[in-house]
């Protein structure tokens, strides 16, 4: 169900969202919102990625 590559942008999520509210809870709220940004970038990328893969494994069975 899940590859390989699902699972490290989902650990990239995971680690992001997880630096980011030890920084905003330890008084770096600038540091914090920062990183909370990489979250929803890191997914969108992850989407894009998969996509791309689904649309080659498309064209090349048609």
């Amino acid at each position: 169900m899940f590859k390989l590559s699902d699972i490290f942008i989902l650990l990239a999520v995971a680690v992001s969202f997880a630096v980011s509210g030890i920084l905003w809870f330890n008084g770096f709220h600038d540091q914090g919102l920062f990183t909370a940004i990489w979250v929803p970038s890191i997914l969108a990328f992850g989407i894009y990625f998969k996509l791309a893969s689904l649309l080659a494994r498309r064209t090349r069975d048609e």
